[in-house]
């Protein structure tokens, strides 16, 4: 029988940085200089009693082992949803802060290439713990971090100070930067920015900045730029899927928000399989650029028929698009309603996309398959390999759908997509997408003048 301390210390050593310090270590996403940090500054001194972790919510008063075993996973952790107000059980909650996933903030740190003596200025707080790694290694003097909104600033001064840190925390909109403590030699965004703005690049005259980048489309990718005389320039890399911006931040909520005059859609047929696109990592970063203010969701019918919806959605919520994919079809249902032909703007971006040629993405970097939707806070995109299914006709919500002999394009589409939104319309949607996966563009990052 294994003595009662000796158990004791199994648990302490299960639920303390050591076992985060394994994990990182087991995955070999732990670099050198930033053990020591990791080692050093407790996680659960930066969390709240209540955290969630995909669709479970755990509260440190009832399940306090529970609670202990996320705060050392390497895993993010949404620490406030809906900005922090108060929300009804039916209310969809929107991740708004979270504690990222240590190994994506490890990621971004070995990005940021932090020397000793450097100043740096870093753009959304969250808990504070990313701002005590950098001041374990800097020294608290050398960090400033400004957070827009007002309770997590008082947060996390008090989460940095049980640990013994005293880096600068600000209240204020992190676009402006903080020109009061300019100039600096590193900026770390913690959030996704559809444009870099320029007063980063200003604040940083010879330095780099980090930051998750891109549109509603396609913004699983970090942005690394050099600065020099003015200008910043650098490259894409990574797979990162981080919450965005609050002052830009496009509307999310249940697909039922999304979807209305399902009855008044423009009805054509394409020869673009959807799994081709939504399947395709630098496909979908290109087509982002052509539509950065919408978004997209695939749909796998559960009931082994082997037919998906890709839906395509304006952030404004007045234009969708549906394309149907059917097994053994050549041509594809389209419908789209609003303003706007989203299916039309996004197949005409892929076609250029592949008059261009294939890209090399490299070992190692498989087409992914969309999962279910993420909760964008600080954590690694899908990568799985996006596969067509296979099947045939089936009874999909009291109506048979088939393949019209003449054009091998599936009938039914609209029947079926409103019985479809009927049946999901209280999914939660989250903007989400796949990362764009070639390092190999070299591209200088759109900025705000």
């Amino acid at each position: 029988m294994e003595p009662a301390g000796a158990a004791e210390a199994e648990g302490e050593r299960v639920t303390s940085p050591e076992r985060l310090l394994q994990e990182l270590r087991a995955k070999g996403t732990l670099p050198e200089p930033w053990r020591d940090a990791v080692a050093s500054v407790p996680r659960e001194l930066f969390l709240p009693d209540t955290i969630e972790v995909g669709e479970e919510i755990v509260s440190r008063g009832t399940s306090p082992e529970r609670w202990r075993q996320l705060a050392y996973d390497d895993v993010a952790l949404v620490t406030q949803v809906n900005d922090g107000g108060a929300t009804r059980a039916d209310e969809y909650r929107l991740p708004t802060s979270s504690s990222s996933m240590p190994t994506v903030m490890l990621e971004m740190l070995e990005l940021l290439d932090v020397r000793e003596g450097q100043r740096v200025l870093e753009l959304g707080a969250g808990t504070g713990l990313n701002a005590c790694w950098l001041a374990h290694r800097l020294g608290s003097e050398q960090v400033t971090s400004v957070d827009i909104d007002g309770a997590l600033v008082e947060r996390a001064t008090r989460n940095a100070a049980a640990a013994g840190y005293k880096p600068v925390f600000v209240c204020g909109d992190g676009a402006q930067g903080w020109p009061a403590g300019a100039p600096y030699d590193r900026v770390i965004a913690t959030y996704t920015v559809p444009r870099v703005p320029y007063a980063w690049v200003a604040q940083a005259p010879r330095g780099r900045i980090v930051t998750p980048w891109g549109g509603s489309f396609c913004h699983y990718s970090y942005a690394v730029l050099d600065v020099v005389d003015g200008v910043g320039r650098g490259r894409f890399t990574g797979s990162p899927a981080f919450m965005r911006t609050r002052p830009s931040r496009p509307h999310r909520g249940f697909l039922s928000d999304f979807l209305h005059h399902l009855d008044d859609g423009t009805e054509s047929a394409t020869t673009l399989n959807p799994y081709d696109l939504a399947g395709d990592f630098d496909a979908l970063f290109y087509v982002g650029l052509a539509l950065p203010d919408a978004w997209f969701h695939l749909v796998e019918a559960d009931d082994g028929s082997g037919e998906a919806t890709l839906w395509l959605l304006a952030d404004d919520r007045l234009s969708w698009a549906a394309a149907e994919y059917a097994p053994d079809c050549r041509k594809y249902v389209v419908d789209q309603y609003g303003p706007r032909r989203l299916w039309d703007e996004a197949e005409a971006a892929y076609r250029v996309w592949q008059a261009l040629g294939p890209t090399d993405t490299g070992p190692g970097r498989p087409h992914g398959r969309p999962e279910r939707p993420a909760r964008l806070a600080g954590r690694r995109a899908p990568r799985r390999r996006l596969s067509r299914p296979t099947g045939g006709r089936t009874l999909v919500a009291g109506f048979t759908r088939g393949a019209d002999a003449a054009t091998g394009a599936p009938r039914g589409g609209q029947t079926r997509r409103r019985a479809v939104a009927q049946r999901v319309s209280s999914w939660r949607l989250e903007s989400w997408s796949l990362r764009r996966t070639a390092e190999t563009w070299d591209s200088t990052v759109l900025t705000e003048m």
